[in-house]
């Protein structure tokens, strides 16, 4: 995806496009191989609004690759329970700690650098969310931090699943977003440990293939079947859909 599309709707920028200015928040980027881009703000948003309510303050909540921070600072904007912020990269990680500290959450937002591999947490969580590596065996980047941060060489679909497995409370709830073209893998490996909540496929348009899906998902089973939407973020018009800025509404300056 092209992060460049949300520059319409983010406008409180830089000309080197170091931070992106929220509502509530500011992400500074300039630090960190993975920029802001709109599939992830869909993906923040769309979670925060399913398990807002079930985010309560004694409840806890761990962010997989937290990179600049921006899923635990969405999250936080609508939930009142704690996080820890798990990356791997040490700059990035100072990054998404003054993102945090300059925040009205930082009370509430830990940030940890370490890997998922070394992550040895004392308790389980009752929500963990991920935005992972996304070419996993695709062709690599020269750049080790864009790797780690976009590629496997640090952390695959297939071990993050298993660590959530383990990690998950009882009744405890994860969400993921991945590419379109690998929800089938990735649903294989759901089927062994988990249940499929909700599942939401996006597109740029109505005109547009799907290119990612977005999961809810939990070690209890719901007796009741998974919820399956799909979402285009812009029209037939080329605006902003309807769905897209009901979501989008309490983040994006102007909306």
């Amino acid at each position: 995806m092209d992060c460049r599309l949300n520059l319409k709707i983010l406008i409180f920028i830089d000309l080197s496009n170091s931070f992106f200015k929220f509502k509530e928040f500011i992400i500074h980027q300039d630090q960190c191989a993975m920029k802001v881009c709109t599939d992830s703000c869909l993906f923040g948003a769309w979670m925060s609004k399913e398990m807002s309510s079930l985010l309560s303050s004694d409840k806890i909540s761990l962010d997989i690759g937290s990179g600049t921070g921006l899923l635990s600072l969405m999250v936080a904007q609508k939930a009142e329970c704690y996080f820890d912020a798990l990356e791997i990269d040490e700059i990035a990680a100072r990054q998404a700690d003054e993102n945090i500290k300059g925040s009205n959450w930082n009370s509430k937002i830990r940030v940890i650098h370490q890997s998922l591999q070394q992550f040895v947490p004392e308790k389980k969580y009752d929500f963990i969310f991920s935005n992972p590596p996304f070419f996993e065996g695709d062709l690599k980047s020269a750049a080790d931090q864009k790797n780690n941060a976009k590629h496997d060489t640090a952390l695959t679909l297939n071990y993050t699943i298993e660590f959530i497995s383990i990690y998950l409370k009882p009744g405890g709830k994860a969400s993921l977003i991945i590419p379109y073209h690998r929800s089938g893998y990735f649903e294989k490996l759901l089927h062994q440990f988990f249940f499929i909540e909700h599942k939401v496929l996006v597109r740029q348009t109505p005109r547009h293939d799907f290119f990612r899906a977005m999961y809810i998902f939990s070690n209890k089973k719901n007796q009741q079947k998974a919820v399956e939407k799909q979402i285009s973020i812009r029209n037939q018009e080329g605006e902003y859909d309807a769905v897209f800025i009901d979501l989008l509404k309490d983040y994006y300056l102007n909306l």
